[in-house]
């Protein structure tokens, strides 16, 4: 069940964000690697560093998902989820 201001969660949740980054990560690395393979070398260290950012920033959006967000708190105001 979606909360009432779903649009403010999700513009304003750091969670969200993290997901994006974590999503656009994963989108560009096969193309990095496509392009790589047909114009320089392959870098292993450049596919280990894309691989590391996508996991710490999914990491970082469970983090962001356990914290509760004052400017955003759904319509629970502060209530356990049992007695929303």
């Amino acid at each position: 069940m979606l909360v009432s201001n779903w649009r403010a969660v999700v513009k304003h949740a750091w969670s969200i964000r993290f997901m994006v980054l974590a999503l656009l990560c994963i989108i560009i690395e096969p193309i990095y690697t496509i392009v790589a393979a047909t114009w320089v070398s392959r870098n292993i260290y450049i596919q280990l560093a894309m691989s590391a950012i996508t996991g710490l920033l999914a990491v970082a959006a469970i983090i962001a998902r356990i914290f509760v967000q004052q400017k955003i708190s759904g319509e629970l105001n502060g209530k356990p989820p049992a007695e929303g």
